[in-house]
């Protein structure tokens, strides 16, 4: 998992606020049940010992927002009476939290939020297509065709001689509406770097498009019949597809990170161990079981590489500071541009203390080399 998303949330001093929140709004009495858990979070931040002002401009953000139909939730995070970052979680989170701290309590997110897979659709029928595309970023982008060719899309029983001439001028028209949809869906994959390809809709049209993918595309590309772009079709099982497609490559993503850590044998394993690898700008990829009840505490510098067990490890540092291990770990992968991968209790039981990282190197300082 990518988490350049957070680095706004480093360029601050702090102290942060950072709020999880049901804001749900689905039932008629919904935005007086979301303002009185505002409320309650609202105290519990000022008990914390959090500035006024911060705490405003999250209440502005939680009144202000756009409701959505369904279950979903809100991770708000600001400092200095200015709310940095807000990010909609797609279920309520686990509970509702307000934490006032050095660091900003992120650890929830990334643990919900997942990995972002980058990915395109393609909505298509004879005449022309819808394409939508989600950067591993979140961020969408669109494009529709209509086909070059509009003359005989369906193919036609005239008989006698003229029979075949009809039905290969369809095939053509076809051919090429099918080549403009496959020009725009390369694009847009190309754009937000796909790992998954969903071609959608008309048979005829889906395979057409299938066909004339390039080799690269044709690799990570799902195809099915599901979907339509006539107005009230119901998109539910396209979508359904698109989900578990997406959700096989995120886990993909995960069994490859776990593989390279078995590779690595005596290395990487333990909290001490990939604290130790932060310090040294070591760590591709940490591995961490998600643990809401997690209370550990490390020690913290200035740097996102002054991070350790126990503050005489920090000697250059004046004051370290103690903080939720979670948020300095997180803080730590952010500025040294390292990935995450959340796993759940059942995908590494045996993992030590929990955690463990992929290292972009081993030389002979590094610890559990013979050398600690």
């Amino acid at each position: 998992m990518q988490l350049s998303f957070l680095r706004p949330l480093y360029d601050r001093p702090g102290p942060w606020c950072s709020v999880y929140l049901d804001a749900s709004r689905d039932t008629h009495d919904a935005h007086p049940q979301v303002d009185l858990r505002w409320r309650a979070l609202k105290g519990r931040l000022l008990e914390q010992g959090a500035d006024a002002v911060t705490v405003e401009a999250i209440g502005q953000v939680v009144r202000g927002h756009d409701p959505m139909p369904g279950d979903y939730g809100v991770a708000i995070f600001a400092t200095g009476g200015r709310v940095v970052l807000t990010e909609y979680l797609s279920a309520p989170p686990f509970k509702d939290l307000a934490v006032w701290s050095a660091l900003p309590h992120t650890m929830p997110l990334v643990a919900q939020r997942g990995e972002q897979i980058a990915w395109v659709r393609v909505l298509a029928d004879r005449s022309g297509a819808e394409a939508i595309a989600i950067s591993a970023g979140g961020v969408p982008r669109r494009a529709q065709t209509t086909g070059r060719e509009s003359f005989q899309l369906r193919r036609v029983q005239p008989g006698g001689w003229s029979q075949s001439r009809y039905q290969r001028a369809a095939m053509e028209a076809w051919h090429h509406n099918a080549g403009d949809a496959v020009a725009a869906t390369v694009q847009l994959a190309e754009q937000v770097g796909a790992e998954v390809v969903v071609v959608a809709g008309d048979v005829r049209a889906t395979g057409m498009i299938a066909a004339q993918l390039p080799d690269r595309w044709q690799d990570v590309m799902v195809r099915t019949d599901a979907g339509a772009r006539a107005g009230g079709a119901d998109p539910q099982l396209m979508d359904d597809i698109t989900v578990q497609a997406i959700a096989e490559v995120a886990e993909q993503h995960v069994s490859a990170a776990l593989d390279r850590f078995g590779m690595q044998e005596d290395v990487g394993a333990g909290l001490e161990a990939v604290v130790a690898a932060l310090q040294r700008n070591q760590v591709d990829t940490m591995l961490i079981v998600d643990d809401p009840s997690a209370t550990g505490q490390l020690w913290i510098g200035p740097e996102p590489t002054d991070i350790a067990t126990e503050p005489g490890q920090l000697a250059a540092v004046r004051d370290p500071q103690q903080v939720r291990a979670d948020a300095a770990l997180v803080r730590a992968l952010v500025g040294t541009d390292a990935e995450l991968a959340v796993l759940g209790r059942d995908e590494a039981p045996d993992l030590t203390d929990g955690i463990g990282a992929v290292l972009r190197y081993v030389d002979a300082g590094t610890p559990g080399r013979g050398n600690g």
